[in-house]
């Protein structure tokens, strides 16, 4: 135990750097998603840059990153077995594995736009890019509230939450065009 305030901020900083990752990957899809409608040779030189922007931030940054904050964070629970017991951990576990699924299929679609195939709009993916966000709100109230949290409240805040992005992502489509 007396290195567990040097473990969980070793935690928290790759839990950071993999929400930068997982942040800035969307907005990237969509500017190259928006790169392969333009004409050439602007559409080759947008979409090639963007390939080495997305790769370098997910295999340089979000990957180390997700397995160190995975790593770190498995550590403090072997440290702290009974968390295992407590609502709250249970909790931020679900969105640990949801945040994980999230992960492996943003992998999948950088895989696919690798390859050329853009199956997904950047309307699509400015959704998508907010998933993170819930899954954060999320994490951290549980992790700050603990066992104090109103579960109804949580619930309702988190529909709310997502309410407010989707209008918000609708208002900036209005804006933009």
């Amino acid at each position: 135990m007396e290195y567990f305030s040097y473990i969980k901020s070793l935690h928290i900083i790759f839990v950071i750097t993999w929400f930068a990752g997982l942040f800035y990957i969307p907005r990237l899809f969509i500017y190259f998603i928006e790169a392969s409608s333009k004409p050439s040779p602007d559409k080759k030189i947008l979409m090639d840059q963007f390939t080495v922007m997305m790769n370098r931030l997910w295999f340089v940054i979000t990957w180390p990153s997700s397995v160190l904050a995975i790593l770190f964070g498995f550590w403090m629970v072997v440290l702290v077995p009974n968390w295992l017991l407590e609502n709250w951990m249970i909790a931020k576990l679900g969105f640990v594995f949801l945040l994980i699924i999230y992960h492996l299929k943003t992998h999948f679609i950088l895989k696919e736009l690798n390859s050329g195939i853009i199956k997904y709009s950047s309307n699509f993916m400015r959704i998508w890019n907010e998933v993170t966000s819930v899954i954060l709100v999320s994490v951290v109230f549980l992790v700050v509230l603990k066992n104090n949290i109103s579960w109804l409240k949580l619930t309702i805040g988190l529909i709310i939450f997502i309410g407010s992005l989707l209008v918000l992502i609708r208002l900036y489509k209005r804006f933009r065009n």
